[in-house]
């Protein structure tokens, strides 16, 4: 006899358990099979996951169905990001209701509340030192507005990312409180030792962070006797996941959260989430094992919720977040771009495109399992060069030259340079430094004296936002990007602020700016106008699809970046000129790349070759057909 179709949630959950179940239980066996509490944590695990199944609203399991059906669904070419700080974007939780018409007038069905939960007070690192996951900061409203205001973005079409910080939590935290009091229990939670001479021996081949605010890994609490890690700061207390309590825990912060609404867990500092004496303690093997069976927990009892595993680290150590080897197509469903957004800084400033060839050539493969890019040319954070001395001697040129010319380049000292940044950390031991920066002051909007450089900085800008909009993946907008909001030095006259240099593109929003949008040709008005247009574009170009290939290409011009989107319904070749000169490719190479119409994707308008040459103005960009 057949058996009965799934008519009731039990069966439903009982069939998501059944899928997930290979991925999930040999993940924790390897982790903490041998464990005597093993059993009894697994048994605990699986009534978090029934109970958070349970309680999630039918609406939500609605999406959990839809996204099922249709597994694709963050890859499509009408998805497209929008970042900010609750905050700044709009003041509070109330106030992002009332620019829910500007978001769906940019174009974008995926926004990223900036940190968002319960901060410890005072410097927060940003709101990266939670005290509890559970509660809405204050300062933004309350967990049943944020629920209020998912929903009306899931009405939009519009999926919501919140971070979830899985290396630490803040020493405020009620677990760090207890740990602090004396709770074994708790202590166990943490990573604290009784003398200094363990951490002592991981500190030697630890990196630091932050060296100029927070130097060491480790901080002494003379009150209760112990050295607790702190890779980050201070107040941030690194949890020991080597205790499947903490995972446990986790797992159940995880699941409340998605049945509040949330769409994407962004996990953040996840390559710090396993130690191990001898090593920097990042992306160790056991970190890939977590992440895994975090997401077949998601799977299982939310699986409308994406992961996006924050891992700003080389491209070898940065593809397992989006799964590798044992773990691919299970692990992460999105990871940052990282080297994209280096190397399109790196070639803005040397007018040469070959080694960012070389870098997304050599490390990127052409496609990936049951995930994607989250591409970007800013974000919140600060630029670190990334780029390796292996990479760079392949191009015959110096590592460590090549990374101080950058940053001098971006802090806008180096002689001819359109940029002007802020010197965010200075590694005195290797001489790397950091740059902050909003998109306009970097592209060199800030510096601009004259009509010709204003627009070649518009022209950067746009040519940035076209450039993650083809590539592969979510293409991620920064609050304010669209509207190339300068530099904001205000964040030196804040006493939490002034130490950071990052809150220099960190500005409110410019909603003056906004309201007139629409109308004239300044740069903020042509950049929005500009910006809009690429996303509406990319909407209608379904062939951008991030489950289809992406190949680099050669040009034979140092000055051009290409790439072929290699789509079922034919290629599209996108190239993009980096220098603010004219740049010309035969129309014969461009159709030995399989171009056959000569239209362009972007523009929507048909491409006429000149003398059997495409020509591409300064900082052009062209999606070709």
């Amino acid at each position: 006899m057949a058996k009965a179709a799934p008519s009731t949630d039990d069966d439903i959950f009982a069939l998501r358990l059944e899928r997930s179940a290979p991925d999930l239980w040999p993940m924790l066996d390897a982790l903490y099979g041998q464990l005597p509490t093993y059993a009894t944590f697994k048994a605990a695990l699986l009534k978090t996951l029934r109970t958070a199944w349970a309680q999630r609203p039918a609406e939500l399991k609605l999406l959990d169905l839809r996204r099922d059906l249709e597994p694709d669904w963050f890859q499509r070419s009408d998805m497209a990001g929008y970042v900010f700080y609750i905050d700044r974007f709009a003041g509070n939780l109330k106030g992002v209701l009332d620019k829910l018409d500007y978001l769906q007038d940019l174009g974008v069905s995926y926004v990223h509340f900036m940190p968002c939960l319960k901060p410890r007070p005072g410097d927060s690192d940003g709101g990266y030192s939670v005290m509890d996951y559970r509660q809405i900061n204050p300062s933004y409203g309350t967990m049943a507005e944020f629920e209020e205001v998912a929903a009306a973005l899931r009405a939009r079409g519009i999926s919501l990312c919140v971070d979830l910080v899985l290396n630490h939590t803040a020493k405020e935290h009620a677990w760090a409180k207890k740990a602090a009091n004396g709770d074994v229990k708790f202590q166990d939670y943490y990573l604290m030792f009784d003398t200094p001479d363990l951490p002592r021996q991981y500190e030697r081949t630890l990196v630091e962070v932050f060296p100029d605010n927070a130097p060491g890994n480790f901080t002494h609490y003379p009150d209760f006797g112990k050295w607790v890690w702190t890779t980050f700061n201070e107040h941030q207390w690194d949890l020991n996941w080597a205790n499947p309590q903490v995972f446990l825990e986790i797992v159940d912060i995880m699941l409340f959260l998605a049945n509040r609404g949330v769409n994407i867990l962004r996990l953040d500092a996840v390559a710090f989430m396993w130690k191990r004496m001898g090593t920097r303690c990042q992306s160790e093997p056991e970190v890939h094992m977590l992440l895994q069976a975090l997401r077949a927990c998601s799977r299982i009892a939310s699986p409308a919720v994406l992961h996006l595993e924050e891992a700003i680290v080389a491209p070898a150590e940065m593809l397992p977040y989006l799964g590798r080897g044992k773990h691919d197509g299970k692990e992460g469903n999105l990871a940052y771009h990282n080297s994209l957004m280096v190397q399109f800084w790196s070639s803005l400033a040397t007018r040469d495109v070959r080694l960012m060839a070389h870098v997304i050539r050599a490390h990127f493969p052409e496609t990936l399992t049951n995930a994607t890019y989250a591409t970007y040319i800013r974000c919140h954070d600060d630029i670190g060069w990334a780029v390796t001395d292996e990479d760079a001697a392949a191009m015959g040129i110096s590592g460590s030259g090549h990374r101080a010319f950058l940053s001098d380049f971006y802090e806008g000292g180096f002689p001819g340079s359109f940029a002007q940044g802020a010197l965010f950390q200075v590694n005195e031991a290797t001489g790397d430094k950091r740059i902050s920066g909003s998109f306009a002051s970097l592209a060199g909007l800030e510096k601009a004296r004259d009509p010709a450089e204003v627009e070649h900085a518009v022209q950067r800008i746009l040519m940035g936002h076209a450039l993650i909009a083809a590539f592969g993946g979510i293409p991620l907008i920064y609050m304010g990007d669209e509207l190339a909001l300068l530099n904001d030095y205000g964040y030196l006259s804040v006493k939490e602020h002034a130490h950071d240099s990052r809150w220099v593109h960190r500005p409110r929003m410019d909603w003056d700016k906004a309201a007139t949008r629409h109308e004239g040709e300044t740069p903020a008005q042509r950049v929005f106008a500009g910006t809009k247009h690429i996303l509406a574009r990319r909407k209608a170009t379904p062939a951008l699809h991030a489950g289809y290939g992406t190949r680099v290409v050669e040009t034979g011009n140092s000055g051009v970046f290409a790439f072929v989107r290699v789509a079922p319904t034919g290629p599209v070749l996108c190239m993009f000129n980096f220098t603010e000169t004219w740049q010309h490719l035969p129309e014969g190479w461009a159709r030995s790349m399989g171009v056959t119409h000569m239209h362009d994707a972007l523009s929507d308008q048909a491409v006429v070759a000149h003398h059997g040459n495409i020509a591409l103005p300064p900082y052009a960009r062209v999606w070709l057909t």
